[in-house]
């Protein structure tokens, strides 16, 4: 799944001016050069305390450079590359995410709650699409060197219907937008949603949704 120096230069400055240019923060604005965070600190704020033994490493993650094993249930592997992963990004608005299909792989619908994303496909051609707040679906085809937006908070998937496998970098516009998949949330809960809930939602019985939660039970 190799791309040339080149290409790979030109995705990053894409997704950098994508990023950088935009007028609307989902992040507060920095008021100091740099805060790296302190991953380790007990003090609880909105983001990360500073700490002072800042280094190069607080800058610097090589985890995005090659894909990741896709055999799990859904065929996919996201790769964040956030301030939990990147400390240096504390205040500064910004994170990538690398993520990997297999054929036929899907990243099942989720939101973003704290960020728009903007995905640029590295290898192979996805079928991608969101759902605005009147469930109307905006989806489209994409292939490598194409960009696809997802705005912020809104239910959104990628599926690769190839017969070979895809990856796309996704950037966002905060340093730890969170991830809500939509069935893990509602069946992998702890404590669980009530049963009367989610069978009053989906319309079904409840054998149905003991068999979708017995489905996202921890492997023992």
């Amino acid at each position: 799944m190799a791309y040339s120096g080149g290409a790979g230069m030109f995705m990053f400055l894409a997704i950098a001016i994508v990023v950088f240019t935009s007028s609307v923060s989902a992040d507060p604005d920095m008021l100091q050069d740099i805060c790296v965070a302190d991953l380790t600190s007990a003090v609880k704020v909105n983001g990360y305390p500073c700490k002072s033994n800042v280094t190069a490493e607080d800058f610097f993650f090589a985890g995005l450079a090659k894909p990741e094993a896709t055999n799990n249930s859904a065929g996919s592997l996201v790769t964040l590359a956030n301030v939990q992963k990147i400390p240096g990004l504390n205040t500064l608005g910004v994170s990538l995410a690398r993520i990997d299909y297999a054929p036929e792989g899907l990243n099942p619908p989720h939101t973003h709650p704290r960020a728009t994303e903007v995905v640029f496909v590295l290898e192979g051609e996805l079928d991608v699409g969101f759902i605005t707040t009147a469930n109307v679906l905006i989806s489209k085809s994409i292939k490598k060197g194409e960009i696809f937006v997802f705005p912020r908070g809104l239910v959104h998937f990628q599926k690769n219907n190839g017969k070979t496998a895809a990856s796309v970098i996704a950037a966002f516009n905060s340093q730890l937008p969170g991830t809500q998949s939509i069935a893990a949330t509602l069946f992998a809960a702890t404590p669980p949603v009530p049963d009367n809930v989610l069978t009053k939602a989906f319309q079904v019985g409840t054998k149905e949704i003991d068999k979708i939660k017995s489905r996202f039970a921890p492997k023992k």
